[in-house]
């Protein structure tokens, strides 16, 4: 099995940053797309970026872009989002997913925990 561990929350002001990471383990994890999701309370979870195996395709939500950067590290399994400019607007749980296949798609076949990010206005 694949398993996802998120880090890099925290709380921080409006108008700064943070870099959210995503490390995957597992023998399974190969060639997989990855995207990071976000939730709020009575909410569905929203897709807010996603990137395929290669990195060289890469799609964001309205909300974030050109805000927010998804990359990753395929030597060491992690995928990262650089939230830049963060909103008060950007408070919520990120969920970090990641798919069987190589390219994004609206099923995700693994999730990590999830780690919160708070903006103060």
């Amino acid at each position: 099995q694949v398993q996802l561990i998120e880090s890099g929350g925290g709380l921080v002001q409006a108008g700064n940053s943070l870099r959210l990471s995503c490390a995957a383990s597992g023998r399974t994890f190969n060639r997989n797309a990855m995207a990071w999701y976000r939730q709020t309370p009575g909410h569905e979870r929203e897709l807010i970026a996603a990137i395929s195996w290669v990195g060289t395709s890469k799609s964001y939500a309205d909300s974030v872009k050109g805000r927010f950067t998804i990359s990753r590290d395929n030597a060491k399994k992690t995928c990262y989002l650089q939230m830049n400019n963060l909103k008060s607007e950007d408070t919520a749980v990120y969920y970090c997913a990641a798919s069987k296949i190589s390219v994004p798609a609206d099923q995700w076949d693994y999730w990590g925990q999830g780690t919160q990010v708070t903006v103060s206005s």
